[in-house]
C-alpha cells in the first residue's frame, strides 16, 4: 500500500513547504446547524447534515487512508463548521485551510480580525492555508495580499491561497506576494469532469505557469458523479436545481456515469472514486469532495489507491468534452 511519503499520494503545496494529501476533505456542511439559522446557505442546498459523531468518523477514517487537508470556511453556517473543524482536529496532525471574509459586506481591512475570529473558533493558533474565498470589486487584491503577508510574518498562517479567481487575478496576487518573498500556494476553484472551465479560461494553465496548485471544489459536480442520482431521483436541498440535474441533461449524465461504472468496474471502483481519480491523476491538482460520515471519508480515499489508463482517461475527456465548451 502507498504511503503519505508516496507522490502518488501526496505534493507539495504550491512552491511552500507543506506536504498535502492528493485528496482532502472538504467539511461544507460541517457543524451544529442548532446554533445558526434554519436559512442557512448549508442546509439549503445540501439538505440536513450529519452528527457531530458522524463527522469525528469522517475525519478518523480521511485520516487512516493518508488524507491530511480539511478545508472550512467561516461562511459555512455561519462560522458552525469552523467550530466543528477545530473540536475534531484539535491534537491531530491535519491541515486546515480555511478563508477570508465571512461576509460579503467585508472589507480588506477586516481580514485582520477575521483571521483572529477564525484562529478562535478553530481553536490553533495558526491556520495552515488562509485564502480569499472570492474575489471582490471593492477588495484591492495588492492590498489583500499585505494583510496576508502580515499574518504570515507574524506566524499567525503558513501558507497563501486565493479561491474563485480569474487568471489575470492569480498573477496580480502573485506578483504582489513575491514582493514580499512569499508563494502564491493555491487557488481553489470549481473543478470536475462536468465542470471543466479552468481547462479553457487559462486558470488551468496559469497555475502551472506559477506553481500554483489547483484545489478542486465540486469534484463530483454536487453528487451528479456518484451514480447515485438520475431524472428520478433527484438530490435533496437545492442541488436539484443544479444544471447537471436537470432533466434536458438526464440523458447525458447517464452517459458519462455508465462510462464511470464501465472503467471503475475493471479497477474494482466507483463512479465516485473514477472521477476523483481523474482529477488526482492532473499535475498539480487536489480535489477535495465533503464526507458527512465515515463511509463516504473512506470511499472516497479509495481514489487514491488505482490509476487510470491513457485510454481511459481519453475515454473520459471525450465523454465530458461538451462540458470545456461551457
Amino acid at each position: 500500500m502507498s504511503t503519505l511519503g508516496d507522490e502518488t499520494t501526496s505534493m507539495m503545496l504550491g512552491a511552500t513547504a507543506l506536504r498535502v494529501s492528493r485528496l482532502g476533505l472538504g467539511a461544507v456542511v460541517w457543524g451544529d446547524m442548532s446554533t445558526v439559522p434554519r436559512w442557512n446557505s448549508q442546509r439549503i442546498v445540501y439538505g440536513p447534515t450529519s452528527s457531530a459523531d458522524e463527522q469525528r468518523d469522517a475525519l478518523a477514517a480521511s485520516l487512516a487512508a493518508g488524507v491530511n487537508l480539511v478545508d472550512t470556511a467561516p461562511m459555512y453556517a455561519k462560522g458552525a463548521s469552523e467550530r466543528r473543524v477545530g473540536e475534531l482536529t484539535r491534537g491531530t496532525d491535519v491541515l486546515v485551510a480555511t478563508k477570508f471574509p465571512m461576509r460579503y459586506l467585508s472589507r480588506a481591512g477586516h481580514l485582520p480580525a477575521a483571521l483572529d475570529n477564525s484562529l478562535n473558533r478553530l481553536q490553533r493558533t495558526a491556520i495552515d492555508l488562509y485564502q480569499v474565498h472570492f474575489p471582490l470589486p471593492w477588495m484591492s487584491i495588492p492590498t489583500l495580499m499585505d494583510f496576508m503577508t502580515d499574518a504570515f510574518e507574524a506566524g499567525k498562517i503558513r501558507a497563501v491561497g486565493v479561491s474563485n479567481y480569474s487568471a489575470d487575478q492569480m498573477r496580480v496576487a502573485h506578483d504582489a506576494l513575491a514582493r514580499r518573498g512569499i508563494p502564491l500556494a493555491s487557488n481553489q476553484v470549481q473543478y470536475s469532469l462536468l465542470h471543466r472551465k479552468p481547462q479553457t479560461n487559462g486558470v488551468l494553465d496559469a497555475c502551472r505557469d506559477l506553481g500554483v496548485t489547483l484545489i478542486a471544489y465540486f469534484p463530483l459536480a454536487s453528487g451528479a458523479l456518484t451514480g447515485k442520482y438520475s431524472a428520478t431521483e433527484r438530490p435533496p436541498g437545492l442541488r436539484r436545481y443544479m444544471q447537471q440535474f436537470w432533466r434536458r441533461n438526464a440523458s447525458m449524465l447517464a452517459r458519462v456515469v455508465g462510462l464511470l461504472r464501465d472503467i471503475g468496474s475493471s479497477h474494482g471502483r466507483t463512479p465516485s472514486q473514477v472521477a476523483l481519480r481523474w482529477l488526482i491523476q492532473q499535475e498539480n491538482v487536489l480535489p477535495i469532495p465533503g464526507a458527512m460520515n465515515g463511509d463516504q471519508a473512506a470511499q472516497n480515499a479509495r481514489a487514491l489507491r488505482f490509476a487510470l489508463s491513457e485510454s481511459e482517461r481519453e475515454a473520459l475527456d471525450t465523454a465530458t468534452a461538451s462540458a470545456v465548451r461551457k
